[in-house]
C-alpha cells in the first residue's frame, strides 16, 4: 500500500467495496435519502442536473427522480420537480445516448440549452484569446464549455427556485478531472465518495442501460480531441484509481501519477483563500 492511501481515501469519504446487491440497494437509498435531505433543508422544490448521456449524470439523475418521486408518494407535496437540461455545444456526436439517458430517467421536464452561440460570442468578445496556440485555445475554451453549462444550470434553478445537482465522484475528486467553478460548482453532489465502479454498479441497479453503465468516459470538451477518453488523460487507467482509493494494491507509477495529481489539483478541491 502506498502511504499516502489511508489519507486520500479519508479526505475523499471513499466508500468500501459493496458486498453485493443488498449493499448496492442500501447505498441507493442512502443517497437518495441525502437528496431528499437537501431539498427539505434549502426549502426548494426543484432540481435541476445536466445530462451529458454519460454514466455519472445517467446516475445522479436517477437518483434525483426517485428522490422527488418519493416525496411526492409521501405526501410532502405534489411540486416537487426534477429538471434534466441537455447541454449541446452545436451537435453533441453522441446524441443519440444522452437521449437514451433522458429517456431511462424519465425527468419530470427536460430542458434543452445549446452552449454554442454563448461560448463563440464570449470567445470573439475575448482578446486574450488571440494568437494561443491552437491546441491551448482549444483547451481554454473547454473549460468555458463546462463553466457555459453551470451557467445554464444555475439559471433554470434560479428560475425555478431549485438547487443544482454535481456529479463529481471520488474517482474524478482525486484526479482533478472537473472543470474549476464549471460542472465542479453545484449545490450538492450525490455521487461523492464513489469510485468509478461503484457508480457503475448503482446506474446498473437503477436500470441504466448497459450501454451507457459500460459506456467510455469521456469529458469531451476539447474540439480537436472529440470524445477523449478520460483515461488517457488521466494517464491512469480507472481500475487503478478505484483500487488505489479503496487501498488495494497498484503498481507504484499508478500509485505516483494518482498521489501527484491529487496534490497537484489540491486547490481544485478547496474554498478560495482567504487572508
Amino acid at each position: 500500500m502506498h502511504s499516502r492511501q489511508p489519507e486520500i481515501a479519508a479526505a475523499l469519504k471513499i466508500r468500501p467495496p459493496f458486498a453485493g446487491p443488498e449493499d448496492v440497494a442500501a447505498e441507493i437509498e442512502r443517497r437518495v435519502a441525502f437528496i431528499q435531505r437537501c431539498l427539505r433543508e434549502s426549502g426548494l422544490k426543484t432540481l435541476v442536473l445536466g445530462i451529458s448521456g454519460g454514466v455519472d449524470s445517467t446516475t445522479a439523475g436517477l437518483l434525483a427522480q426517485r428522490a422527488v418521486e418519493g416525496m411526492r408518494a409521501a405526501g410532502e407535496g405534489d411540486d416537487y420537480r426534477f429538471i434534466a437540461v441537455r447541454l449541446p455545444y452545436e451537435v453533441q456526436h453522441d446524441e443519440h445516448e444522452a437521449q437514451m439517458a433522458v429517456d431511462c430517467i424519465r425527468p419530470d421536464e427536460c430542458h434543452t440549452v445549446n452552449i454554442g452561440p454563448a461560448v463563440q460570442a464570449l470567445a470573439a468578445a475575448t482578446a486574450a484569446l488571440e494568437g494561443l496556440k491552437p491546441a491551448t485555445r482549444d483547451f481554454v475554451l473547454g473549460n468555458t464549455k463546462a463553466r457555459m453549462r453551470m451557467v445554464a444550470q444555475y439559471t433554470i434553478a434560479n428560475a425555478r427556485n431549485g438547487l443544482v445537482i454535481g456529479t463529481d465522484h471520488a474517482a474524478e475528486a482525486v484526479m482533478g478531472f472537473f472543470t474549476k467553478f464549471g460542472d465542479g460548482a453545484c449545490d450538492l453532489a450525490p455521487l461523492t465518495g464513489l469510485v468509478k465502479h461503484q457508480v457503475r454498479e448503482l446506474a446498473r441497479a437503477l436500470g441504466a442501460p448497459e450501454q451507457l453503465v459500460m459506456k467510455v468516459p469521456t469529458a469531451d470538451l476539447e474540439e480537436l480531441h472529440p470524445g477523449k477518453p478520460d483515461e488517457l488523460a488521466h494517464g491512469v487507467s480507472y481500475h487503478d484509481i478505484d483500487a488505489f482509493l479503496q487501498g488495494r494494491e497498484v503498481s507504484d507509477e499508478s500509485a505516483q501519477t494518482v498521489v501527484s495529481t491529487y496534490d497537484k489539483t489540491m486547490h481544485k478541491r478547496q474554498l478560495p483563500k482567504e487572508p
